[in-house]
């Protein structure tokens, strides 16, 4: 494990601490490079189940180093090449999220900006303290948030996105949450303790059902309405066939806990 990024597991609950305060936990080629490692291993560890991205410092996330890229600017093509493999290593990184088989739940204390904030939308689940702030300042230094623009428009109504996009404004946790952005906001002092209970809560389900229905989350939020109930039939069929799926009925039949096997 990176020393730019602390692991630690329990209760199933695999939490990954950003801790790069030096830069405000900027998503650098070697904190993204680090996250897509511990991602890839926790999408084939059994004992994982759950997945808190967290930091520490007072950002989550700064978004990009903007050191790192002004250096390439001296590169022969003025950096071109390098910008095309960050960017694309930053969409693996939020693809990586999006795609894995377990729940991703972003706990968020501080400030979320620019790519940081893409990286909060990217999670499945986004829990924030009162203090945290959010915004995708890009504009204000003439680079538009275009691909941060990706999650944060599948996350936010339109006019709210376009509106931090074009602003560069940062935001209250408060406006977090009435945009769509987080799903709650709670005391500092409370925020581990709660991503915590939720992570167990998730943890406690059929990973084979949670991994399903996930895939099929993401996939029929695209489709035509029509497209999107056929794949869905299909996939409730399948899941229904599953070893969990029959344990589970027959389990709150009989009014009992169920036994998972976790296995389709």
């Amino acid at each position: 494990m990176s020393s730019l990024l602390r692991s630690a597991l329990a209760g199933g609950v695999l939490r990954l601490t950003l801790a790069d305060a030096a830069t405000r936990n900027s998503l650098s080629e070697a904190m993204m490079g680090a996250l897509r490692a511990a991602l890839a291993e926790a999408a084939g560890d059994r004992s994982v189940r759950v997945i808190v991205l967290a930091a520490e410092g007072p950002a989550f996330s700064s978004g990009h180093n903007l050191k790192e890229i002004t250096a390439h600017r001296a590169d022969p093509d003025k950096g071109a090449a390098y910008f095309a493999t960050l960017f694309d290593s930053c969409a693996a990184l939020m693809l990586g999220i999006v795609n894995h088989p377990k729940p991703v739940i972003a706990e968020v204390a501080g400030l979320a900006s620019a790519a940081g904030c893409q990286l909060v939308a990217s999670c499945d689940l986004a829990i924030a303290a009162e203090g945290a702030r959010f915004c995708t300042p890009g504009v204000n230094i003439g680079l538009f948030c275009s691909t941060p623009m990706v999650a944060l428009s599948r996350n936010v109504a339109s006019k709210h996105a376009m509106e931090m996009l074009l602003t560069g404004d940062v935001y209250g946790a408060e406006d977090a949450q009435r945009f769509g952005l987080v799903n709650r906001v709670v005391p500092a002092a409370d925020l581990t303790a709660t991503v915590n209970e939720l992570a167990a809560k998730i943890a406690s389900k059929s990973m084979v059902t949670l991994r399903t229905g996930k895939q099929a989350f993401y996939r029929q939020r695209d489709l035509p309405l029509a497209e999107a109930y056929a794949y869905t039939a299909r996939v409730m069929t399948e899941n229904l066939l599953m070893r969990d799926a029959e344990e589970g009925i027959a389990a709150f039949i009989g009014k009992r806990d169920p036994q998972w096997s976790d296995e389709p």
